[in-house]
């Protein structure tokens, strides 16, 4: 009878002992990952290390047990400040030729070629600026060209390029649309020349001659241009003037 105790005794420290062995991954063992069942801690002098989502390992580099679970615990990041202010892009004045323009290769001069704005070259009211379109001096003419549709004014890489933009039709009984320029393209209408005659169509907007323009002073006396709605010499708004523009591409602007 004291055989058997002592038999027993021995089998509960046998079984004892495995389970503390099982309480701990050795070196270099399994210690976690999706649906691992095993210890999750090391033996002492060794540090549980994720490798994937389905492995963990025991390597050398700890004398803590370091526990693990399936799911990897996410590494912690320092938040970006938030600027205050939102830098905004500007851009700054252009200043006009300050002697006769030169032609560049690949691009024209824009001019009348009759009375009364004989040899007028088209720019912006503030030199290379967005705004009013006019017919102005030869000394401060611009130089264009027309791409897939838009007349851009200004050379590429020498200036800030601006684009012609016709202001939308909304009175059907409107005799004319003002153009103005803009550092961003027209998302309406088409600019094309025909020979060096420059014209502009729109699908939506009938009229007689598509190589129609209007000038028409403004109270500061700036020629304002205009596309004319109505045929060209008849019905002309009063205080304007009906002209065609044409390309002009002599080496320098001329008066």
């Amino acid at each position: 009878m004291a055989r058997g105790i002592f038999v027993t005794a021995a089998a509960c420290a046998f079984l004892s002992t495995g389970v503390r062995s099982q309480s701990t991954a050795p070196a270099y063992g399994q210690c976690g990952g999706q649906g691992w069942t095993g210890p999750t801690t090391c033996v002492s002098g060794y540090t549980c290390q994720t490798t994937n989502q389905w492995y963990s390992q025991c390597i050398p580099g700890g004398s803590t047990p370091v526990p693990t679970s399936s799911t990897p615990t996410p590494t912690p990041t320092t938040p970006t400040p938030t600027p205050t202010n939102t830098p905004t892009q500007t851009f700054s004045t252009p200043t006009a030729p300050s002697g006769t323009p030169t032609l560049v290769n690949g691009y024209s001069f824009v001019r009348a070629v009759t009375d009364p704005n004989f040899h007028k070259y088209l720019r912006s009211e503030a030199w290379g600026t967005p705004g009013d379109a006019i017919l102005g001096d030869y000394m401060t003419s611009s130089l264009f060209r027309v791409v897939n549709g838009q007349l851009i004014q200004g050379v590429e890489g020498q200036q800030t390029l601006l684009y012609a933009v016709v202001e939308p039709k909304t009175d059907s009984a409107a005799k004319k649309l003002k153009v103005s320029w803009s550092r961003t393209p027209a998302t309406s209408g088409t600019f094309r020349w025909s020979g060096d005659t420059l014209e502009w169509s729109d699908p939506a907007i009938s009229r007689p001659q598509n190589n129609a323009w209007l000038v028409c002073p403004d109270a500061q006396g700036n020629r304002d241009v205009y596309i004319n709605l109505g045929p060209y010499s008849y019905q002309t708004p009063a205080g304007c003037n009906d002209h065609t523009i044409h390309a002009y591409t002599g080496p320098v602007a001329v008066p």
